[in-house]
C-alpha cells in the first residue's frame, strides 16, 4: 500500500497529526501497536487519571463539605472497583471517539508494530504476521514510558507505575509516592481522598519544582490537609518489595538521617523516558540525542522525509504540546508557515486544588537577570470562592517592570485548569498586566483573581485586598 504520510503511534500528538493530514488532502495510515487509538493519554494517562481525580473529589466531599452545605446524608463508604469501572467507561467513550474520527476523515488504521525498514518503508507486524506499506513521509509519535528507578523495576505488584495505579482494586493503606511531580501528586491525591495514607519522597526541594516555586509551596499546604506526608530534599537509596510490604529507605540529601519507610504499594513515579524502542531508526541514521529523537525547527529529523513530534522529541511531554505538533508538521507538509510558541504551551496539575501555568517562572526571571514586578492575590478574598468554600490558592502574575507586559501567569486554585487559557491568549497578545486590569471581569467568578492579581502588579492596588 502507498501512502502519502505514515504516523506512527495514536497517541494525542499521532491522531490530531493524522487528521490535520487528512484535513489537508493527503492519503494517510496511522500504526498503533495496541488494539485501542489514543495512547498513554487516553488509555492510561491523562484521561483515566482525571476520571479518577472527579471522583475521588466527589467523595471527599461528601464525607467533609456536604454537611456544612445543608446535605445530610449517611458516612459515605468508597466503592472502588467501582470508581474503576466508571473510569474505564470514559476511556472507552474516548477512544471510540478516536475509532470514529479516524474513519470520518479516511484514515487507515493498521494494528500492529510499525518498525521503519527504509526511509520509505514501514514493516507492520502483528499477531496475523507482517505485511510492509510505503509512504513519502513519516510522522513518529510513539510517545513515552514510565521511568524506573535503576535499582527497583517495576513489578506491578507492589512497586507500581502510573499504569497499575489506575487500575488497584483495594484502597491501599499506605501508598509511597516517589517523586513530587505531576504525576505523583495526582494519583497520590486520589488515594488520599479516599482514606490511604499517602507520603511523599522527593529529591527535589519543592514539590512540582517545573514549575513556579510559589505553586509548590501552596500545592504543599493544601494537600497537606489531605493528610498527606511530605519527606522533600531526600533521596531514594533503596526499595524492596516484602510481599505484602514495601520498605523504602531515603536519605536527605543534605545530611541528616536516613529514613525508612512501609507501605503495602509504591508509585514511583520520577519521569518518563522517550519510548523509540523497535523503531528501527539506525536502519536509517537516526541517532538518539539523550534518549529522543533529535529534530531542527520544523520538527524534522536528519532524514529528510521523516519527522517527530510529542514526548519522543525534546521540551514537554504534554499531550496538547503534542497536538501542536502534529498540526504544525501536518501544515508544514502541506508548504504553509506553521509556528508554535513553546513558551506559551500551559502546564496544569489536576489536584483539587489545580495549578495552571504558563510563561516564566520567577526562577527563570531571576536566572535571566531580567528586571519584573509581581501581584498576587488569594482565593479566600474571593467572594465566589467563599460561596463554593474553596479558599485555597492564589494568582501570581510576573509582568516586565519596565513594559508591563505579562511574562507569566501562575495559579493555584479552583478551577484554575480553566482559567490558564485566559493568561494564554493574554501573554499570545503580548498584553500588558494593565490591559487585563482595566478588562471587565464578571462577578462573581474565579477569574476576578486574575484581574485583580494584574491590578498588583501594575499599580500594586488591587480592589479587594
Amino acid at each position: 500500500m502507498q501512502y502519502q504520510v505514515t504516523v506512527i503511534g495514536s497517541g494525542p500528538g499521532g491522531y490530531v497529526a493524522a487528521i490535520r493530514c487528512a484535513q489537508l488532502g493527503m492519503k494517510v495510515a496511522l500504526i498503533e501497536k495496541y488494539p485501542t487509538l489514543g495512547g498513554t493519554c487516553l488509555n492510561v494517562g491523562c484521561i483515566p487519571s482525571k476520571a479518577l481525580l472527579d471522583s475521588s473529589e466527589h467523595f471527599y466531599n461528601a464525607g467533609h463539605t456536604f454537611k456544612e452545605h445543608g446535605i445530610d446524608i449517611p458516612t459515605p463508604v468508597v466503592n472502588l472497583p467501582q470508581m474503576i469501572k466508571r473510569k474505564r467507561e470514559v476511556v472507552k467513550a474516548n477512544v471510540d471517539g478516536i475509532a470514529f474520527l479516524m474513519k470520518k476523515n479516511k484514515i487507515d488504521v493498521h494494528t500492529g508494530v510499525g518498525s521503519i525498514i527504509d526511509k520509505n518503508t514501514i514493516a507492520i507486524t502483528s499477531a496475523e504476521g507482517t505485511k510492509n506499506i510505503t509512504t513519502e513521509k513519516v510522522i513518529i509519535a510513539t510517545g513515552s514510558k514510565p521511568t524506573p528507578l535503576p535499582f527497583a523495576a517495576f513489578d506491578k505488584k507492589r512497586i507500581i507505575s502510573s499504569t497499575e495505579a489506575l487500575e488497584l482494586q483495594e484502597v491501599p493503606k499506605h501508598m509511597i509516592v516517589i517523586g513530587g511531580g505531576v504525576i505523583g501528586m495526582e494519583l497520590g491525591s486520589v488515594y488520599a481522598r479516599i482514606g490511604a495514607k499517602v507520603t511523599v519522597v522527593e529529591f527535589l526541594d519543592s514539590l512540582i519544582p517545573t514549575m513556579d516555586l510559589t505553586m509548590g509551596k501552596e500545592l504543599q499546604k493544601a494537600t497537606k490537609k489531605l493528610g498527606m506526608e511530605f519527606f522533600l530534599g531526600h533521596k531514594v537509596t533503596a526499595v524492596e518489595n516484602k510481599g505484602k510490604e514495601v520498605i523504602v529507605k531515603a536519605e536527605p540529601k543534605n545530611g541528616g538521617a536516613a529514613i525508612e519507610l512501609k507501605g503495602d504499594y509504591c508509585l514511583v513515579s520520577i519521569g518518563r523516558r522517550a519510548y523509540t524502542d523497535g523503531l528501527g531508526l539506525e536502519k536509517i541514521g537516526i541517532a538518539l540525542d539523550k534518549g529522543k529523537i533529535p529534530v531542527n525547527d520544523h520538527l524534522q529529523t536528519t532524514v529528510d522525509n521523516v519527522y517527530a513530534i510529542g514526548d519522543v522529541v525534546r521540551g514537554a511531554m504534554l499531550a496538547h504540546k503534542a497536538e501542536e505538533e502534529g498540526v504544525m508538521v501536518a501544515e508544514y507538509l502541506a508548504g504553509q508557515k506553521p509556528h508554535i510558541n513553546y513558551n506559551l504551551i500551559p502546564g496544569v496539575v489536576y489536584t483539587w486544588p489545580e495549578v495552571a501555568s504558563v510563561g516564566y517562572t520567577e526562577e527563570q526571571l531571576k536566572e535571566q537577570s531580567r528586571a519584573y514586578k509581581t501581584g498576587s492575590f488569594p482565593y479566600k478574598a474571593l467572594g465566589r470562592a467563599r460561596a463554593s468554600m474553596d479558599l485555597d490558592g492564589l494568582v501570581k502574575i510576573l509582568a516586565d517592570k519596565n513594559t508591563d507586559e505579562i511574562l507569566g501567569v501562575h495559579i493555584i486554585g479552583a478551577r484554575a485548569a480553566d482559567m490558564i487559557a485566559a493568561g494564554v491568549v493574554a501573554m499570545e497578545y503580548r498584553a500588558s498586566a494593565e490591559d487585563v486590569a482595566r478588562m471587565s471581569h464578571a462577578h462573581p467568578t474565579y477569574m476576578e483573581a486574575v484581574k485583580e492579581a494584574c491590578l498588583a502588579a501594575t499599580a500594586a492596588r488591587p480592589i479587594h485586598m
